[in-house]
């Protein structure tokens, strides 16, 4: 029966899901997620397939690594469903995601240009290494103390405070957030885009963690850009399969 259904430009569920890597119950999901296109039936009600379901399988896994799974069965679904510009509005909102890390990525390395190496300790230091009492702080950025304790407001920077004065200290990962705040405000950046970026910071734990680990990020984002190529192409293809 299976050389039969192929020699008609039939695929069984078994054929779809092998040229894929994948389990029949998986292909039997993805149809009944709207990911591929209702199948026929034959008499005695099994599914079978053609070359469109083989370009929309071929779509959906190619979107997969640049949109991620949930953004491509909405494309996918809504594709099936003939609605191709609801489709490109999700595929528009990914290449602008992608373009925003971009932004940040770009926007951490000159920040990080920008920062000179820290001292380990400076007059009017809090005790500890690299420790700063409020004033000092502000005068050694050039900023004023309400500054600081807007930054704080908005989560920025965490000091803690001294048990005995009640005082702010700034410890050495508090000076570097701020110092980095400080250095990407001046770049033009609104603060609720700088929360972000310090906690890529506080993840990476610390800056030079964090230079280290730049290379790496532009790889991911260069290959999720060039997945959304692919996955594009395959999209493309299916559309035109779909056209006939």
């Amino acid at each position: 029966m299976g050389k039969k259904l192929q020699s008609e430009g039939r695929l069984r569920p078994v054929d779809l899901a092998r040229a894929h890597g994948l389990s029949t119950q998986a292909v039997r999901n993805y149809e009944e997620a709207g990911i591929l296109p209702v199948a026929a039936r034959t008499p005695t009600g099994y599914r079978t397939y053609t070359s469109l379901h083989a370009a929309a399988l071929r779509a959906f896994l190619a979107l997969i690594p640049g949109h991620g799974h949930p953004t491509a069965t909405s494309i996918m679904q809504t594709v099936n469903q003939d609605g191709p510009e609801e489709a490109f509005r999700l595929l528009g909102e990914s290449h602008a995601q992608l373009l925003d890390d971009r932004r940040t990525l770009q926007a951490v390395e000159r920040a990080l240009q920008g920062l000179e190496p820290a001292t380990a300790q400076q007059p009017g230091a809090a005790t500890g290494p690299a420790s700063r009492f409020i004033g000092p702080l502000a005068q050694e950025l050039g900023i004023r103390p309400a500054t600081l304790r807007a930054w704080e407001r908005a989560g920025l920077v965490r000091p803690r405070r001294d048990p005995h004065t009640g005082y702010r200290v700034y410890d050495e990962a508090d000076v570097r957030d701020t110092r980095l705040t400080h250095q990407l405000r001046r770049g033009g950046h609104p603060l609720e885009q700088i929360a972000p970026l310090l906690a890529q910071v506080r993840a990476a734990g610390g800056l030079e963690p964090l230079a280290a680990t730049l290379r790496d990020w532009h790889d991911r984002l260069s290959a999720r850009g060039r997945a959304m190529l692919t996955g594009a192409a395959e999209l493309d293809a299916y559309l035109r399969e779909r056209a006939r």
